[in-house]
């Protein structure tokens, strides 16, 4: 039987993981532009921080702080960046499949499957075009203009409604 405290140690990995991630894209967008997929993926970290809040209120336990944002280290080209985006992207869809064994709560393993899917089926993708010296496309499931297209019951970038979904 998987203890409370080990899900909310992986809430707490995963959110702080998240945090990482949202605060490297938004560094890259301030040094090199609103280059793609940096713009739209920014939005997508945002939704998956905004999924697992409400998991951490829903306990009552309080989430970690950001301990990201003004942090972190950008390249000097959107390439390189793209390239740091593809290593991001692999280990947070591995840190999802560690975190699997965490817990057995139900709801917390199914926002971690969906966030999992985001990384891995569409930001990693997105990433390896734009390593390969494509940043003019967007990741799947978003619009050139940074927002997010609506997917199977209103969803948006892998959230649930009523469940920190983003309200794009």
């Amino acid at each position: 039987m998987t203890l409370p405290s080990s899900t909310f140690e992986a809430l707490c990995l995963a959110l702080d993981d998240e945090y990482k991630a949202r605060a490297t894209y938004r560094a890259v967008i301030a040094k090199l532009g609103p280059v793609m997929p940096f713009a739209n993926i920014v939005n997508s970290e945002q939704c998956h921080i905004d999924a697992l809040l409400p998991l951490f209120a829903a306990r009552g336990w309080a989430p970690p702080a950001d301990r990201w944002e003004g942090n972190v280290a950008v390249p000097e080209s959107t390439v390189e960046a793209c390239r740091l985006g593809v290593v991001a992207e692999i280990e947070n869809a591995a840190l999802y499949d560690r975190l699997f064994a965490m817990t057995a709560d139900a709801e917390v393993l199914e926002v971690f499957a969906i966030l999992r899917s985001a990384s891995a089926d569409r930001h990693l993708p997105a990433f390896q075009r734009g390593a390969a010296g494509d940043t003019g496309s967007c990741c799947g499931g978003e619009d050139g203009g940074g927002h997010h297209h609506r997917h199977a019951g209103g969803r948006c970038c892998g959230g649930h409604r009523g469940r920190g979904t983003c309200a794009a």
